[in-house]
């Protein structure tokens, strides 16, 4: 059998995703430790284990449905499962009764009582510690825990239990479906911190995105407001001289052409500038929001010297694009930059260990942006996953002159 598949659907997931599932196979894995947790009773031993393994069975598949049903409510997929936790409860005390009633009226043997006593402990615990995923607020799950443990002494006095053997049921029940209770509230709290988490990173990565376009939004205003003002204002001078016949009009005319074509300059000046990046600028730049991220970041070489404009600035390109896409798709704990000279080449390797989510961004239109950039500048790209679960981009773009080249040699 081939484990890539499960291996590499796995990896696919986020860290999220990835608390989800393992959220979701620890609760459904309750009710295989339901049935295991009553073999340690001498069920086995009992007259009465096939009715017991029956009550039991059915119950840790009715709490396995609900875990998997409360969960997609706390995650916002589906309404809260109100008659499926009333539901629950009704068979949890079924079987609990059931359970005692077999303890103390059914076939004799101290095998019987210890297998049914178990019985009526374990589903008590298992149920409330489900159920428990279905509500909000501490006094919910307190209400909860204490009806439980109330249910448990009333129910074993009731059916003629000694007082002994009553106490100590409902210790049990008390202590086991507080701790399966806590544990059900505090996977839920983690699984919404870890989704809240991964929420604010794609919110962080589009306010960068964001503040750049006002950024540049500020610069385009800065270079055109002013001049269209004395434009407006020329062109509205020379209107009235021509009205007037007067010659000045030319000369008015003549200002405001001179005023556009600055303008066109100033435009292509300040487009300029947002396109051609600095590399020592965004390695700096990765390095600072990554690490404010949580992510361990590594940037070895540093900016080698005497680059030329066009390829510093295809590289910072680079930089800039998997920096974004750590942030937006990634779920990585550490990444990696390396920048190095080979062969007359500049090499820019970007790696990180968020493999998984990395792929969503693998094929989007930023690295195909990146490939056009480095191909103006013959330079390539590669980007994929590689052996030890790390997510790798690669750019090489030769020197364009021999100068540079001797330069950083």
């Amino acid at each position: 059998m081939d484990m890539r598949g499960p291996a590499r659907w796995w990896r696919r997931k986020s860290t999220p995703a990835k608390v989800e599932a393992y959220t979701r196979s620890s609760f459904h894995f309750f009710a295989v430790l339901e049935i295991a947790a009553i073999g340690f009773t001498g069920l086995w031993q009992a007259e009465a284990w096939l009715a017991l393994l029956l009550m039991v069975g059915v119950h840790g598949v009715m709490c396995s449905v609900t875990a998997s049903r409360a969960l997609d409510w706390t995650r916002g997929r589906r309404e809260r499962p109100v008659r499926l936790l009333w539901t629950l409860g009704a068979i949890t005390a079924a079987v609990g009764c059931a359970a005692l009633a077999i303890a103390q009226y059914g076939p004799g043997g101290e095998d019987v009582e210890d297998a049914a006593g178990g019985v009526f402990g374990v589903v008590l615990i298992f149920g409330a510690g489900t159920i428990a995923l279905g509500v909000r607020g501490r006094r919910q799950v307190y209400a909860l825990v204490g009806g439980s443990t109330a249910g448990a002494g009333a129910l074993s006095l009731a059916l003629g239990a000694p007082g002994a053997a009553a106490l100590a049921a409902t210790v049990a029940v008390l202590f086991g479906s507080a701790v399966l209770s806590f544990t059900s509230v505090f996977s839920v709290w983690l699984l919404d911190a870890f989704y809240e988490l991964d929420e604010a990173r794609e919110t962080r990565a589009r306010l960068a995105v964001a503040e750049e376009r006002l950024r540049f939004g500020r610069d385009l205003h800065d270079v055109l407001g002013r001049n269209l003002a004395v434009i407006a204002l020329k062109s509205e001078l020379a209107v009235q001289l021509a009205r007037r016949g007067r010659a000045e009009a030319v000369e008015q005319m003549i200002e405001v052409q001179r005023i556009a074509q600055e303008s066109q300059r100033e435009v292509r000046d300040v487009v300029r500038g947002y396109r051609e990046a600095d590399l020592g600028v965004e390695l700096a730049g990765a390095h600072g929001v990554l690490t404010a991220a949580g992510i361990r970041c590594e940037v070895t070489g540093g900016e080698p010297a005497g680059l030329p404009g066009e390829v510093e600035s295809a590289l910072a390109w680079v930089v800039r694009e998997t920096t974004t896409n750590v942030l937006r798709h990634g779920d990585a704990g550490w990444c990696a930059v390396e920048v190095r000279i080979a062969e007359g080449r500049v090499v820019l390797t970007v790696q990180n260990d968020g493999a998984a989510s990395a792929r969503s961004g693998a094929g989007g239109s930023g690295l195909a942006g990146l490939r056009e950039r480095l191909a103006a500048v013959e330079g390539t790209l590669e980007a994929g996953q590689v052996d030890g679960g790390l997510f790798r981009v690669v750019a090489e773009v030769p020197l364009v002159t021999t100068g540079a080249s001797e330069v950083m040699a």
